[in-house]
């Protein structure tokens, strides 16, 4: 064994990475990892993200063992809020909808074939003339099957899937899961199916590598089964397509799948409304300066239109189809690149147009102001309290953990006690808690932007965060709990359970008296004189009106009198008068019962 060897460090890497991030896992100087990068062709700036594969060669260069990142599951979720173009178009006129092409997501684990997949599809399904016209690679393009065109979104993979969601403005009709036959189901692979539930679309899986020697489908379909994802062939609603990307077998099979679960689907826009969809990717060209590439979702997006995309706007001064092709106009589905933008938008921020410039400027100042005063008044932290608050106000029904452990010891009884205590909920209700992300090892960024997708509280046991998780929850507002005695951990998870439950009005009997005697006041009602039977009347409770053993009125009281003096209470063995309102029609011998209604939280 060399000396290198012997020396190097093991090091785990993200899909994607900055070069200061990098810089700093590999303990060396951002010039250093700058001037690796230059040796190895390629050019990029200390902000600037680079691929796993590239990552990982740098990485070894300077005497580390790279491994892709572990990011457990991040299971089922939905995501309290519907996505914002999802309600524009709910307030589209319906009779307008027209059915657009489906958008789909590809995800999957490093090295499973996503890439190979999508140039696969690319080529084979784009006309032979066009192919080889193919000069810009822009995010997401479209390619045509049995006279239907269909959306693909390449982006880097998972992450930019859960930072899509994350700003409300994901795209994805469909995700097509990548998995290797060869390899089977992997930690991304599980996140990757834990964010398209999140997401609550569809799931096709395309088994990739099939024309390897050692691929085993079955096994992999067992492990999709244990992952609730049953395959079709297994009575389950899973379709699952075996594919080689490489020797270009099933890709039409894959295609029909698509078509197939997309029209079962009702994937809609109005080409005439409003003009809206969200950004895939941004970046700075250094010959045309800001390009942003934009998946129109509604309406008709035109070369002159003023975009706006939350704090970047600009008129469009040229726009390109994903073959790098000049266009004018570009309709539902459609990914184009843009030119003209002020600045460089995020992935996943939903886009408008405005009038002009003027008007862009003025919206977005509108914007700032309200965030500002938003933030003010609530903060930005996301705390156990203030999901209390929101499930209280109804602005959300579950209380979504994302669960990180040292050990898969500690997680299971963690786990088994949070399933112990929602079994606990009586009534009609049921305790809204669901363990979203469940893994070992330190919280993650991938932790944290799932915690922003879906609204989450993060809980460390006997862990803490990575120095970049740490940052960026601190920026994204998420709050990080951190235990290390279980009972403290659930105690915790129960009185948030207490403070989100819809609290039920019931109603307490505090006391009984009976009707001696019915007397007029006024012209037109009448008061009961009573006598205090049980426990006590009370002037801002309740009474109910019993005649026979049926109730004859249900209200609240309008006068309650001792003697000739008003009064705010009359106990038992005392005599009263009793006036209710909107009723006086009393006899002797009704029974009336007090009562006050109380909301209590059952658990």
């Amino acid at each position: 064994m060399s000396e290198n060897e012997q020396n190097s460090k093991k090091i785990e890497l993200p899909i994607s990475i900055t070069v200061r991030q990098l810089a700093e896992v590999l303990e060396a100087s951002p010039i250093e990892v700058i001037k690796n990068l230059m040796s190895n062709g390629v050019m990029a700036n200390i902000n600037q993200e680079i691929d796993y594969d590239t990552a990982a060669i740098v990485s070894e260069e300077m005497g580390f063992e790279p491994a892709p990142q572990h990011i457990e599951e991040v299971a089922e979720e939905d995501i309290g809020e519907i996505p914002l173009w999802r309600r524009k178009l709910a307030e589209e006129d319906q009779a307008q909808l027209e059915p657009r092409p489906p958008v789909i997501a590809i995800l999957g684990h490093v090295d499973h074939g996503k890439t190979t997949l999508l140039d696969a599809i690319r080529h084979t399904s784009v006309a032979s003339g066009e192919a080889g016209g193919i000069t810009q690679h822009i995010g997401a393009y479209q390619i045509s099957h049995e006279g239907q065109l269909i959306t693909f979104l390449d982006t880097p993979g998972h992450a930019a899937f859960t930072a899509m969601r994350a700003r409300g403005a994901q795209g994805g009709d469909i995700v097509v899961l990548v998995i290797a036959a060869d390899d089977g189901v992997m930690p991304q692979t599980e996140e990757a199916i834990s964010h398209a539930r999140a997401a609550q679309v569809p799931i096709i899986v395309a088994l990739n590598k099939i024309d390897k020697g050692n691929a085993a489908p079955e096994q992999v379909k067992q492990q999709l089964a244990e992952n609730e994802l049953v395959p079709d062939e297994w009575d389950g609603d899973t379709i699952v397509v075996p594919v080689s990307a490489i020797e270009k077998k099933g890709l039409d099979d894959l295609l029909e799948a698509i078509l197939l679960v997309a029209g079962d689907m009702e994937i809609l826009a109005n080409p005439k409304g409003e003009v809206f969809g969200t950004v895939i990717e941004a970046e700075i060209n250094r010959g045309r300066g800001v390009m942003a590439t934009l998946l129109v979702q509604n309406g008709v997006l035109k070369v002159g239109d003023t975009v706006i995309a939350d704090k970047a706007y600009g008129r469009i001064k040229a726009m390109f189809d994903f073959q790098g092709q000049s266009i004018k106009e570009a309709g539902p589905s459609m990914p184009v690149s843009v030119m003209g933008l002020n600045e460089v938008p995020q992935a996943g921020e939903f886009f408008t147009i405005a009038k002009n410039e003027k008007k862009a400027r003025e919206i977005i100042k509108d914007r700032e102001q309200i965030i500002e005063a938003k933030e003010t008044e609530e903060g930005e932290m996301v705390t156990l309290e203030q999901l209390f608050a929101r499930y209280q106000a109804g602005d959300v029904e579950e209380l979504n953990l994302i669960l990180k452990a040292d050990v898969q010891g500690s997680l299971e009884p963690i786990i088994s006690s949070l399933s112990d205590l929602k079994s606990e909920s009586e009534g009609e209700q049921e305790i809204g808690v669901k363990v979203i992300h469940s893994g070992t090892g330190r919280i993650s960024e991938s932790d944290i932007m799932l915690a922003i997708a879906s609204n989450a509280v993060v809980i460390g046991f006997n862990v803490g965060p990575d120095a970049t998780a740490k940052r960026m929850a601190e920026a994204e507002g998420i709050s990080i709990r951190k235990y290390s005695i279980i009972y403290h951990l659930i105690d915790d998870i129960k009185k948030a359970l207490q403070g989100m439950l819809s609290p039920i009005e019931k109603k307490i009997l505090i006391g009984q008296a009976d009707v001696l005697v019915v007397f007029p006041s006024g012209k037109y009602s009448k008061v009961a004189g009573c006598r205090v039977q049980k426990g006590e009347i009370k002037r801002n409770a309740q009474i109910r009106v019993m005649r026979e053993g049926k109730m004859a009125f249900e209200g609240g009281i309008s006068s309650l009198k001792h003697l000739k003096d008003d009064v705010t209470e009359v106990k038992a063995g005392f005599e009263c008068g009793i006036g209710l309102k909107n009723f006086s029609d009393f006899k002797e011998g009704d029974s009336l019962e007090c009562f006050v209604i109380e909301t209590v939280t059952v658990f």
